[in-house]
């Protein structure tokens, strides 16, 4: 079987990259401490490390998931996930990023699991995701305006699952209190005021009411923004 000629190009550009990025391994190529770890969703449309313009190994620890979940379930409990644990706890990493996006599909389907009676014909492995986002996404549905489009819906429950699973780090003790876990989203649909693919801070440290977040957080003023404050 030949190889498919879309993996042939993707070896082409890592070529590119090999070059580009020889020497930038040499102050990690043994350890790393990543100044903060990034939890997005897995999204082809969201370029993590892109999206902070890093270009540098190291720097930070990016962990993608369905639904940019820092929850796992763990012996019928829910813990805070490894692959979001793992740098905070080893390799003293002291900012966490939980970023949704507009137009999220995790968001979309778990919404339509909750809004349609027989629910989604999903395999296993996507509904075992769905059932994972289901618990911090339903309170907010009763809180939604009826009068809304089916997109507005949609990326306000964005911000309300990033606000939840910030929650969900604050609150576990595994996380340290010097730990600064911050809510943002990603905007590629124009949702937002700011350009396309900027971030809009929703939430930092649990607190979301944007004149509060303005008025702690001046340095940052012109990202904060919020489409909905439930």
């Amino acid at each position: 079987m030949c190889m498919h000629q879309t993996f042939v190009e993707l070896l082409e550009e890592n070529r590119t990259h090999a070059e580009q990025f020889d020497s930038k391994f040499d102050h990690c190529q043994d350890s790393q401490q990543p100044e903060a770890v990034t939890i997005c969703c897995s999204d082809s449309r969201v370029l993590q490390d892109h999206i902070w313009n890093n270009d540098q190994p190291g720097r930070l620890f990016t962990a993608g998931n369905i639904g940019n979940r820092v929850v796992q379930e763990d012996d019928g409990e829910m813990v805070v996930s490894g692959d979001v644990l793992y740098p905070i706890a080893h390799t003293e990493t002291r900012t966490a990023v939980v970023m949704g996006h507009t137009g999220c599909g995790a968001v979309t389907a778990t919404y339509d699991a909750l809004t349609t009676p027989e629910g989604l014909d999903e395999p296993a492995g996507i509904n075992h995701c769905l059932d994972l986002l289901k618990p911090h996404v339903k309170p907010a549905l009763e809180l939604l305006d009826d009068e809304l489009e089916r997109s507005e819906a949609i990326n306000r429950l964005v911000e309300y699952n990033v606000d939840r699973q910030i929650d969900f780090l604050m609150a576990s003790d595994q996380i340290p209190e010097d730990v600064n876990c911050v809510g943002v989203v990603y905007d590629f649909q124009d949702a937002y005021s700011g350009k396309r693919g900027e971030v809009h801070v929703i939430n930092a440290n649990g607190e979301t009411n944007v004149e509060t977040l303005k008025s702690d957080h001046p340095e940052i003023e012109s990202h904060i923004e919020r489409l909905w404050e439930y």
